[in-house]
């Protein structure tokens, strides 16, 4: 195709790493990182928390409640083993040797 499509041809070219940058996640990732249903996921919980509030103050008043979803989405995919990306699954590829989690603290 590169013949009929140069100027595709080159851009795809010039993507190539970053179009297989996921190659260097464990084979048990790879299938996790295709899917976009997390992300989709996490776009309705953003929407269906707005859609509550309504009328939003001032911009900070949303980068707030999107802020705290954010935080409390990231420690459901931390704490939930096996679900998406483990940390230790993820240690062979890391820079950073500690791979274990504090212990979670109970008030």
């Amino acid at each position: 195709m590169r013949p009929k499509l140069p100027k595709l041809a080159t851009l795809m070219d010039g993507a190539e790493e970053d179009v297989l940058a996921y190659m260097t996640f464990p084979q048990q990732h790879r299938t996790k990182l295709h899917s976009t249903n997390p992300i989709e996921r996490l776009n309705g919980e953003i929407k269906r928390r707005t859609d509550v509030v309504g009328i939003f103050p001032n911009e900070a008043s949303i980068r707030r409640l999107v802020g705290a979803i954010l935080m409390e989405q990231t420690e459901e995919w931390t704490v939930q083993r096996g679900r998406y990306l483990t940390l230790e699954t993820l240690a062979p590829i890391c820079d950073d040797v500690v791979v274990s989690l504090p212990a979670a603290q109970r008030d």
